[in-house]
C-alpha cells in the first residue's frame, strides 16, 4: 500500500523485508502496524524510535502541503507554560476535527475582496474574476470533487444545521405508517435537536418517531450488522435514515454505501451529516446513491469558524424533490435578475439556496478547496491511514491495560481498530483523570479537545500533520501522565 510513498532499498535488505513486501503490496489484509514494524526493522529501530518518525516524514509525498497552512506557535497559545515549551516551536495541532488550520492564502483572498469593495463598491457584484453574484457557483466544481458528487448535485449555502432543516423539510414527509427518523442515540446535539424539532413540526411525538441506535451494552460503537438489522426490521415505519458519516464522539466511520442500499430496499430516504467526514475520508455520494447530505466546512476543510456550509441532493431527485422554503437565490441564475417575482426554480439542490453567500466566507473556502484539489484523494487517505495507525500503535505500546498491574494508568481507544471504520480521529478513554491530563497537554503546546464526560479526541490530519507530530504528541502525553499522577499524589 505504501511502497511508492515510502521507498526503501528492499533489494539490499531482502532478508529483512519479505514481510514488508506482502504488507505494502496492495490494500487488502494490510495493517499500519505491519508497515510500521517492517519499516522500523529495515531502519534497525523499533516503532517507538524517533528515527522512524523522521524517516516517514522524509519519504512523505504530501509533506509540502503543511507549508500552505499557518501552524500556531506554542508562544501564542493561551494555556502553554513557557517553562515547558520552546516559544517558536510549532504546537502539536491535533484539533482539525473541531477547527482546521488556516490556509496561508486566506488572508490574501480576504484582502482582494476588501480592496475590490473599496474600489468598486456595488460594481463588484458582476466584475472581476470572482464576481460576488456568482461567488457560490465559482467553487461548486471544487466542492463536488471532494464529496464525490456532480456539480448540479452540490450547493454552497448557509450553515450545517440550517441546511439540515431545509433538507428534512422536503425529504421528511411522514405518514401514519411511515413516520420515523433513524439516527444515532448519541448524535451531535445539533442534529438531535434538528430532527426532534422537525418531528414536532409535523405534529408528531419524538418519543414515537425518533428511532435511536445505541451500541450493544459494553461497547462504544455501533455494529454495522445491527444498523442493517434495524433497517430491515423497522424499515417499513422509517421515513428517513439520518446518520453521521463519521460519528463525532467515537470517530466511527459508517458504511454509507451499505446503509444507503439497505435503506432504499425498505423504501426509506437516506441522508448523512458529513461534518466529520468531508475532507477526512473518501466520499462517493453520487455513486453510493445517497439521497441527500449536508456538511460544515470548518473542520477538515479549514475554512474558518462559522464557515459557509455545503449540501447535496442526488440528481435522481432533481425535479421531484423541491424546497419547502425558497428565496431569491432559489431562482435560476439565468433569469434571477429580471426581478419579475415569478419564481423560475433552480432544479435540484440549487433551488434550496435562499440568499447570496457572504463573499469572505466563499473566498475562505476557496483557499482550502484549492489545496484539496491539488492532491489525489486516495493518496491523502493512504497517508491518513498510516498516520493514525502510527498514533494507535504508539498509544497501545505505552498505554495498554496491564492485568497484573492494575495501578498502571491505561488508555482505551474507543474508535474502531478496523481502518475501514474510521477516519483520522481517535477517541481516547483514560483510566485516570482526563481533566488533569488535558491541562498538562495544553501546558506543553498540544491542541486537541475534550468531550464530556471522559473522552479526549485527537485527529492527526494528513494535509498538515506530520509523523513527527505523532511522535512528539506521545512524548508529551507521557510527560503529562507523569505530571498528572504527581498532582494526584500531592492532593492525597
Amino acid at each position: 500500500m505504501y511502497l511508492s510513498i515510502y521507498p526503501l532499498d528492499l533489494m539490499a535488505l531482502k532478508g529483512k523485508t519479505d514481510c514488508c513486501l506482502s504488507a505494502m503490496d496492495g490494500h487488502a489484509g494490510n495493517s499500519p502496524r505491519q508497515i510500521l514494524e517492517c519499516t522500523a526493522s529495515i531502519l534497525g529501530c523499533s516503532i517507538t524510535d524517533e528515527k522512524l518518525a523522521i524517516h516517514l516524514d522524509q519519504e512523505d509525498e504530501l509533506k509540502h502541503f503543511r507549508d500552505q497552512f499557518h501552524v500556531p506557535k506554542t508562544k501564542d497559545l493561551p494555556s502553554t507554560d513557557p517553562t515547558l515549551v520552546k516559544a517558536e516551536d510549532d504546537c502539536v495541532y491535533f484539533n482539525g476535527n473541531s477547527l482546521g488550520l488556516q490556509p496561508k492564502k486566506t488572508k490574501a483572498y480576504f484582502e482582494e475582496e476588501l480592496d475590490k469593495w473599496a474600489k468598486l463598491g456595488g460594481a463588484g457584484h458582476f466584475c472581476g474574476t470572482f464576481p460576488w453574484a456568482l461567488a457560490d457557483e465559482c467553487l461548486v466544481e471544487l466542492m463536488a470533487n471532494v464529496v464525490g458528487a456532480k456539480e448540479e448535485e452540490t450547493a454552497l449555502m448557509n450553515g450545517l444545521t440550517v441546511n439540515l432543516h431545509l433538507l428534512l423539510l422536503s425529504f421528511y414527509k411522514p405518514t401514519s405508517r411511515r413516520h420515523k427518523i433513524l439516527m444515532e442515540a448519541k448524535a451531535f446535539p445539533s442534529d438531535h435537536y434538528a430532527v426532534e424539532s422537525q418531528i414536532q413540526l409535523k405534529g408528531l411525538d419524538p418519543k414515537e418517531s425518533m428511532l435511536l441506535l445505541s451500541p450493544v451494552e459494553g461497547e462504544a460503537t455501533l455494529r454495522t450488522e445491527d444498523i442493517l438489522s434495524t433497517i430491515e426490521k423497522e424499515g417499513d415505519s422509517i421515513a428517513v435514515i439520518m446518520l453521521s458519516g463519521v460519528q463525532y464522539y467515537t470517530g466511527q466511520l459508517f458504511d454509507m454505501a451499505l446503509i444507503t442500499k439497505a435503506g432504499h430496499a425498505k423504501g426509506c430516504f437516506v441522508g448523512f451529516d458529513l461534518a466529520h467526514a468531508v475532507g477526512n475520508v473518501e466520499l462517493c455520494l453520487h455513486d453510493w446513491n445517497v439521497d441527500f447530505a449536508c456538511w460544515c466546512n470548518y473542520k477538515y476543510l479549514n475554512s474558518g469558524a462559522g464557515a459557509l456550509a455545503g449540501a447535496y441532493i442526488h440528481e435522481k431527485h432533481r425535479f421531484t424533490i423541491k424546497p419547502a422554503l425558497v428565496g431569491w437565490w432559489s431562482h435560476d441564475i439565468k433569469s434571477r435578475f429580471k426581478m419579475d417575482n415569478k419564481l423560475d426554480l433552480s432544479p435540484g439542490v440549487k433551488g434550496f439556496r435562499l440568499t447570496n453567500p457572504p463573499i469572505l466566507l466563499v473566498r475562505s473556502l476557496q483557499a482550502s478547496l484549492e489545496i484539496f484539489n491539488q492532491t489525489d484523494k486516495k493518496a491523502l487517505r493512504r497517508k491518513s491511514v498510516l498516520l493514525t495507525g502510527y498514533l494507535e500503535c504508539l498509544i497501545k505500546h505505552y498505554y495498554s491495560k496491564v492485568p497484573d498491574n492494575p495501578q498502571k494508568p491505561y488508555v482505551t481507544i474507543i474508535t474502531p481498530s478496523n481502518i475501514e471504520e474510521r477516519g483520522c480521529q481517535l477517541s481516547l478513554l483514560f483510566s485516570s483523570s482526563i481533566n488533569l491530563i488535558f491541562m498538562e497537554l495544553m501546558k506543553r503546546g498540544v491542541v486537541c479537545d475534550k468531550r464530556e464526560p471522559n473522552i479526549l479526541r485527537v485527529a492527526p490530519v494528513p494535509l498538515y500533520n506530520s509523523f513527527y507530530d505523532v511522535y512528539k504528541f506521545i512524548r508529551l502525553l507521557n510527560e503529562s501522565f507523569k505530571a498528572a499522577m504527581y498532582q494526584v499524589k500531592d492532593e492525597v
